[in-house]
């Protein structure tokens, strides 16, 4: 293998293993907050419980996130460093403006929030928590802004004598129309995946048989508010997915065309196909279950739009690129994505989003009007949810940056190119065997933790004191909560 290929491995793997802890962060957060503010509002014991018991489980999740973010900036100058410079004017702002306001704003809220139970009044407490929510919002727009301009850059020139990207208008970036609909779809995902882990570990807990009948009051109402997050979030995500759908087939065709495997451009009414059976590169098909007009719906908003396709994409590419020697970051040849990975990616993302809000709905069906079932099994299907919608956000992800391929900047600068010319094949090599050793360390950590936790269960209720009593005292030492 190449250092190319190595450097690419290497970031996929970290970079997919972190974005598993990021949509339970988001989610979660939002979750917590709203059960601490519940509990102020309606004095219900059950929701202090949810919140300190899911408090616990999402700082477990928040700090193992925190250290595998951190590998993400390294691998940009260690293996990237061509792609660095390149993009370095163009990023500063954003990655700056994450670090210094949204990282801060989070780690600073949650700290307050962990040792401030008894000495905040509980009103800011409970601001404490929606304040890390919208750090992590802030964080996820800021980096998601950076992300968009890899898919479609702009407010940007390229200067020549220096090889770089140069910045000219900021606004433009943060206020990308790639931005604009990748975000909301992103945000939506979270909650999604924050409900369905709220889900899963209640209605796991719930079918136990080991509990109180309290006990299994406080995980019926978890599982329902669970349930409910996740299927309203899944319709966010369909709604804003639809909307990024044609966005992107307005700003990178050449992505929407691998996503179906589309050779040769339909003029009108391209079929979307659910299941294809033919060669690995889809130009030869033997049998396939289509929906008639459904992907120029998806990439037009018209069932009879034009879908173009990749033999003519391809060749507008070589002639807009491939030819043009002046340009050193421009590399002639093929510049059609993986359409396997594409094509299966993209179906993988749709069908298992829409199979957690099926499951969601289904367990908000059979727990109506008290009800709850009995057996066993259902445990299991209540832990299926939150797999599947980690696994749905994956492979969105992995989507969105392998349909860009073989572009690292859309049009600017193709991947071969922004990789560290010093970096040998066996410092690649080590580097991805290590970081990929650390993070399976890091997974067992994890896993380990939360199972001990979660078998645990949520923790008798205790109220918090009240700082603003007349007999608090002020000068007691600070307690870890958790």
């Amino acid at each position: 293998m190449e250092v190319l290929d190595l450097a690419r491995l290497q970031f996929g793997i970290t970079t997919v293993y972190h974005f598993l802890f990021v949509p339970i962060t988001i989610g979660l957060s939002a979750l917590v907050a709203t059960f601490e503010t519940l509990w102020l509002r309606r004095k219900d014991p059950a929701y202090l419980r949810l919140t300190k018991f899911f408090g616990k489980l999402f700082l477990i999740n928040f700090a193992i996130g925190v250290v595998t973010g951190i590998v993400q900036e390294f691998q940009f100058g260690m293996n990237w460093s061509d792609y660095s410079r390149f993009v370095g004017d163009v990023f500063g702002a954003p990655l700056a403006i994450e670090g210094l306001l949204a990282f801060f704003l989070e780690s600073t809220f949650l700290g307050l929030w962990i040792f401030g139970w008894d000495r905040l009044p509980r009103a800011v407490h409970a601001a404490c928590m929606w304040l890390v929510h919208i750090g992590t919002l802030f964080s996820a727009y800021f980096i998601l802004a950076a992300n968009s301009w890899m898919q479609n850059p702009v407010g940007h020139t390229y200067n020549p004598e220096t090889g770089r990207a140069e910045l000219t208008d900021f606004a433009a970036v943060l206020f990308n129309p790639v931005q604009l609909v990748a975000f909301p779809h992103v945000v939506a995902a979270c909650y999604m995946t924050g409900g369905a882990f709220v889900l899963g570990v209640s209605g796991w807990l719930y079918l136990r048989n080991r509990h109180s009948d309290d006990d299994r009051a406080l995980y019926r109402k978890g599982l329902r508010i669970g349930a409910a997050v996740t299927l309203l979030a899944g319709i966010g995500v369909a709604i804003t997915g639809d909307v990024q759908g044609k966005v992107m087939t307005e700003v990178q065709p050449m992505k929407m065309a691998a996503a179906e495997g589309l050779y040769e451009t339909a003029e009108e009414c391209a079929p979307f196909s659910i299941l294809t059976i033919g060669s690995l590169d889809g130009t030869e098909e033997r049998f396939s279950i289509t929906i008639p007009c459904l992907l120029s719906y998806l990439g037009t908003g018209s069932f009879d739009g034009q879908v173009e396709g990749i033999n003519d994409l391809r060749e507008r590419y070589v002639a807009e690129y491939g030819q043009d020697p002046g340009q050193t970051y421009y590399s002639p040849g093929d510049f059609t994505p993986n359409i396997p990975v594409t094509y299966w990616t993209f179906r993988l993302m749709i069908g298992l989003g829409l199979l957690a809000a099926g499951v969601s709905a289904l367990l908000l069906w059979v727990t109506r009007g008290g009800r709850m079932p009995r057996r066993r099994g259902w445990g299991v299907v209540a832990l299926s949810v939150p797999v599947v919608t980690v696994l749905a956000s994956s492979f969105g992800w992995i989507f969105t940056e392998m349909g860009r391929q073989p572009w690292v900047v859309y049009g600017l600068m193709t991947t071969e190119h922004g990789v560290s010319p010093s970096v040998s094949v066996t410092e690649a090599a080590i580097s991805l065997i290590t970081l990929t050793g650390l993070y399976a360390v890091l997974a067992i950590v994890e896993i380990g933790l939360l199972a001990k936790f979660i078998r645990a269960g949520a923790d008798p209720f205790v109220e918090p004191p009240d700082p603003t009593h007349p007999d608090h005292d002020d000068d007691a030492p600070l307690v870890f909560a958790y």
